[in-house]
């Protein structure tokens, strides 16, 4: 990846961009804890104050990135969310959308992945972005089984924000599996078929 130098006259949001894009490239050759901020800079070709201007370490710039892979999970998931339509439809489509959003977005997901455990940041960060998806689908689930008696009868008794829980945190490691190309989550139609089967039985079928 060619270096950069600042321009006097170059405005901030397109630094702030060059350190992003730089370090997503970096991700899909090295892995997160191999690099320094001193790569980061030189490969987007900006001054080291620059980069402490718009981001105090490289964790936060990963956030942002993170931040942004996330916000477009929760517009693929909206048609279900919002029951829009009919859910099994919508909730097939919303694991699809997921399954390119991280196909698209592998570097940054891989790296929060194998990064948030051992990272005070990175944990609080991975841990709360997740949440927004377990608090989504426990909103979802509660307005079905208002609205569906069916529902309502099959989900007696059960835990539903761990059941929503163990949905998007299962989710979550099958597309990390399926962006680190491991068989048989590599393949995208059994990826989503067996995410699809899987919301499909526990709350609908």
């Amino acid at each position: 990846m060619a270096a950069r130098r600042d321009r006097p006259n170059q405005d901030g949001v397109d630094l702030r961009e060059r350190i992003l894009d730089a370090l997503r490239e970096l991700l899909s050759e090295r892995t997160f804890d191999t690099l320094s901020v001193a790569e980061v800079i030189t490969a987007a070709g900006v001054s080291r104050a620059s980069f402490y201007f718009y981001f105090p370490s490289k964790q936060a710039a990963l956030a942002e990135l993170v931040r942004r892979a996330v916000g477009a999970g929760h517009e693929a998931a909206e048609p279900w969310v919002q029951a829009s339509a009919d859910p099994k439809d919508t909730l097939r489509a919303g694991i699809d959308a997921g399954a390119v959003l991280w196909s698209s977005n592998a570097p940054v997901l891989r790296a929060i992945v194998e990064s948030w455990a051992s990272d005070v940041l990175l944990r609080e960060l991975w841990l709360t972005q997740m949440q927004t998806f377990t608090d989504a689908t426990i909103d979802r689930i509660e307005a079905d089984r208002r609205t569906d008696p069916a529902m309502a009868a099959r989900l007696d008794g059960v835990d539903v924000p761990a059941l929503a829980a163990t949905l998007t945190w299962t989710g979550e490691r099958l597309y990390y599996l399926a962006a680190c190309g491991v068989p048989p989550f590599d393949d995208r139609t059994v990826l989503v078929d067996t995410l699809t089967h899987l919301w499909l039985s526990a709350l609908y079928d």
